[in-house]
């Protein structure tokens, strides 16, 4: 929501008539001097969107403000020029809504369409988050990355590696979603204040890795490579067991950690559905984007959401830092998900990201049964992990 500055306006009385954060206020205007705002400047409010009504008789700024348990020159500064003291009966103002509820339907098919939709719902709403396009997939879609909050800690979460496992794209902008509503109604997210994690915790954010393959899994293939990938599918129209990008490779071990190993090993030795781990490391776009993104940021943890198992994987070669395995113990405890700390698989991303910063990276396997989970699991996938992704962020250790 837009407001215009007036003479005497400030970003703290915004902040006051609001009950908005003052450090979200400046974050959502990154282009104004939070000391000298200019009248007629347009500053956003984050949290809020405008919502139109028509006067009924006996409506007054004041009964409205009142309704809305807001103050009146809140109505005042959406509505320049309207007389308070004369409200026309038909005529239409416009009102703050606060947004107290999600706008991510997580259950629902998770498209890269859709995903796109939401980022950019999210962003209008909360501007004080930052987008940008780290890379592409192999069809030219971006690889959006979600950033939240200040600080030198870095926390990255990763989702839809792996295209039937695109319900962990909803779980994680379902996340999302709940810790930007703590945030600007500065309520507590499973009885932990938020505000200071924003100020503390850089939280990075990738929740679709592989767009081409989930719309793939959900739409089946694009009209000028359908024949082409039917063929890759050995002849099957049916897509739902599709883990790869849209080349056939398994973004997943993709990565130098063990890849020879997983390459000999694999029976998969050409572009496939599954498991095929490429003729090099790191030769698709997706991983190659990926792998740029840790090296860039040097994130202190890393959390990749697959599917399924109840379970999570951790640590590589015993070149995991000590925190790791304190933070297993309390994922374990927020969820009850099994700890492993090490399983016979390499060339992942969390396997790589280990091995080459010696910092806490986990696999989570979320859900259980056969891939793609039903939508009928994931307000207890949500439950279950949703523990796992605040603490990832809230607990550090000396």
């Amino acid at each position: 929501m837009k407001v215009k500055v007036r003479s005497g306006d400030t970003l703290w009385y915004y902040s006051q008539l609001f009950y908005i954060p003052i450090q979200l206020l400046i974050d959502s205007n990154p282009s104004v001097d939070p000391n000298r705002l200019k009248i007629g400047t347009e500053i956003q409010i984050p949290g809020f969107m405008e919502e139109s009504h028509s006067i009924n008789q006996g409506d007054t700024l004041w009964s409205l403000a009142q309704n809305r348990n807001i103050g009146v020159d809140a109505l005042l500064l959406l509505n320049e020029g309207v007389n308070p003291n004369g409200l026309l009966v038909g005529s239409t103002i416009c009102l703050p809504s606060r947004l107290t509820s999600p706008i991510v339907n997580g259950k629902q098919a998770y498209s890269s369409q859709r995903f796109e939709g939401d980022v950019q719902r999210l962003k209008e709403i909360y501007p004080f988050i930052k987008l940008r396009s780290t890379g592409e997939s192999v069809n030219g879609k971006d690889l959006i990355e979600i950033r939240i909050g200040k600080g030198k800690k870095k926390v990255h979460m990763n989702a839809s590696f792996h295209a039937n496992e695109w319900i962990t794209t909803s779980v994680l902008m379902t996340f999302i979603n709940e810790y930007l509503l703590s945030l600007t109604n500065t309520q507590l997210m499973r009885g932990i204040q938020t505000l200071p994690i924003y100020g503390d915790v850089v939280l990075s954010l990738v929740p679709m890795v592989n767009p081409d393959g989930v719309d793939l899994v959900l739409n089946g293939p694009p009209g000028d490579k359908r024949n082409e990938m039917i063929a890759l599918n050995r002849g099957s129209t049916d897509f739902t067991g599709w883990k790869a990008n849209i080349r056939g490779v398994d973004l997943n071990n993709q990565f130098p950690a063990k890849w020879e190993v997983e390459q000999e090993r694999k029976e998969e030795k050409e572009p496939s559905p599954r498991d095929f781990p490429g003729y090099k490391p790191l030769s698709e776009p997706e991983a190659i984007t990926m792998a740029k993104l840790a090296r860039q940021e040097k994130f202190d943890r890393l959390l990749a959401l697959h599917t399924q198992g109840k379970e999570f994987y951790w640590g590589y070669d015993g070149l995991e830092p000590p925190e790791a395995a304190k933070l297993a113990k309390d994922f374990t405890r927020v969820s009850g998900y099994k700890s492993v700390r090490y399983i016979d698989s390499y060339a992942g991303y969390k396997d790589w990201f280990v091995k080459e910063f010696q910092k806490s990276g986990f696999t989570l396997e979320l859900g259980r049964g056969i891939n793609p989970l039903p939508l009928s699991q994931f307000e207890e996938i949500y439950e279950d992990v949703s523990g796992i992704l605040l603490v990832s962020i809230y607990r550090w250790y000396a």
